[in-house]
């Protein structure tokens, strides 16, 4: 079975970054016994990694270099924003646990499209939040291995995503 749209791709890979100035860095690794796994050909992985792992089967490897413009942008200053401490309680109280800095929280813009925030800094103007991804203005490097490749559940074709073992889970 090779790679391709509507199967369900696993894979391993070891990802390393180049900010332009520090040279290529060591950002993360995931391994084979708890691989990435995601539905090739809906839009969830970027352009670039998915082409360079299309037509391949299981156990093959894969390598690409991805410049910053086509994986995540530029670093975009108009993507921080300061939220009101309010939006931060839970039944009237305040969530302590959830305002941290280093936190990262999912959201939802004004038109309900998902959001991942990091807050930065909380004072007594709110809290202070990125909304960049933590890889925009880098260039990356891919290097990995397709562990497995199966059929996709009608299901998961609807849906647009992988089910977790046992089923739906989102």
């Amino acid at each position: 079975m090779k790679a391709e749209k509507n199967k369900v791709v696993a894979v391993s890979y070891e990802l390393h970054v180049d900010d332009g100035e520090n040279g290529k860095e060591f950002f993360e690794k995931v391994e084979k016994d708890k691989p990435f796994q995601f539905l090739f050909g809906t839009g969830h992985v970027l352009p670039a990694l998915e082409a360079a792992m299309e037509g391949k089967a299981a156990g093959e490897s894969f390598e690409v270099f991805i410049d910053f413009e086509n994986a995540y942008g530029d670093y975009d200053e108009s993507k921080k924003a300061i939220v009101p401490k309010s939006n931060f309680k839970d039944n009237g109280k305040k969530n302590a646990d959830m305002l941290k800095v280093g936190k990262v929280i999912p959201m939802k813009d004004d038109q309900g499209n998902q959001l991942r925030g990091e807050i930065t800094k909380i004072d007594y103007k709110g809290v202070h939040m990125d909304f960049n991804s933590p890889l925009a203005g880098l260039d990356l490097y891919f290097k990995g291995e397709i562990i497995s490749i199966r059929e996709a559940d009608p299901e998961e074709i609807d849906h647009g995503h992988v089910h977790g073992p046992g089923g739906h889970q989102h």
